[in-house]
């Protein structure tokens, strides 16, 4: 009962961030190409910034078994396989393939996962969750630079040269790669004794967490100020397979697979890590990204907000089911 109290409280905030965005839309607060120009302005500055002290806050990389991090990589790059040519079979619309695959793969592993998985198994969990964060943010961001690069708006032919300069130029791919080098800087003076913290330079500690304290909130708000009621009857095909796709197969399929071949192998920290990763709802960041792309933003912001709403039912059951199995404590 624990975990879907805490799936609730996570989502809620999330839905009502939503509302009150379609709220100041209604009422005329955002008006106009404010949202297109708000949604630039996550996708460039802050989620970048996010990104970056995510990975920089990543404490230690002991006690991350290899062959669980195996696992969790290859499950999310055979969803984002298998799901090509489901996206392919559900709508003839180049755009909306790409919003589609993306959301089939990209969780909402940064803000809602870490917390989730210490929520199921405490502070081990918490742990090797956010030691998995430094493989699924590169992860995730490559994989959703090119979902949207093979299937352009236009239709245009793939390009391998394409789809590496959108990763190139990816401004969450850079937020990616500075975090991990300043990291990695860190660890090796550390290891010989010289203190290093950006926290320490406290101007610059408070303008990057200011800045990455918006990324989420002013998503979610553009979130609500586009969204629009009237594309769930155009787009009902695409929204309900994709949301069934998110929320109940892939996190059913990538969690059962790990129970049946190595449960006696992975702990229950470990299994709660796979929660946080493949249960959570579509990552707010995929509708800018979706946006600055050329994809179709409307369908990706239909996602975030129907996964996000059954979100919460399905951490429940796979918690619960994995408590009646032994891997968790009694939920």
């Amino acid at each position: 009962m624990g975990s879907c109290l805490f799936a609730l409280n996570a989502v809620l905030p999330i839905i009502l961030m939503v509302a009150i965005g379609y709220f100041l839309k209604k009422i005329g607060f955002i008006v106009g190409d404010m949202a297109a120009k708000m949604n630039k302005l996550v996708f460039r500055v802050f989620l970048p910034v996010m990104i970056f002290l995510n990975i920089y806050n990543i404490e230690g990389e002991s006690g991350l078994d290899a062959g669980f991090v195996i696992y969790a990589v290859v499950a999310v790059l055979a969803v984002f396989i298998v799901a090509i040519p489901a996206v392919m079979l559900i709508t003839k619309r180049p755009e909306s393939r790409g919003a589609l695959l993306q959301g089939a793969f990209r969780s909402y592993y940064t803000l809602i996962g870490i917390p989730l998985a210490q929520s199921l198994f405490g502070d081990e969990g918490g742990a090797v969750a956010s030691l998995l964060l430094a493989v699924g943010v590169p992860l995730f961001n490559v994989l959703a630079v090119v979902s949207l690069s093979i299937f352009g708006g236009a239709g245009e032919r793939v390009s391998v040269k394409k789809i590496l300069l959108g990763i190139l130029k990816n401004p969450l791919i850079h937020g990616v790669l500075i975090g991990t080098s300043i990291l990695v800087i860190k660890n090796i003076l550390v290891s010989q004794g010289i203190t290093f913290d950006l926290y320490d330079v406290a101007p610059l500690a408070k303008v990057l967490t200011y800045l990455s304290s918006l990324a989420t909130p002013l998503a979610l708000l553009v979130l609500g100020a586009q969204f629009e009621f009237l594309a769930v009857s155009a787009l009902r095909r695409e929204i309900i397979s994709g949301t069934l796709i998110r929320a109940f197969i892939v996190p059913f399929a990538a969690i059962g697979v790990a129970y049946i071949f190595f449960r006696d192998r992975f702990d229950g920290a470990q299994f709660a890590a796979l929660v946080a990763m493949f249960a959570t709802p579509v990552a707010v960041s995929s509708v800018p990204m979706a946006q600055e792309m050329g994809a179709d933003v409307t369908l990706a912001g239909q996602l975030v907000v129907w996964t996000t709403v059954l979100s919460a039912f399905t951490v429940f059951l796979i918690s619960f089911g994995l408590s009646m199995l032994g891997i968790f404590p009694t939920v």
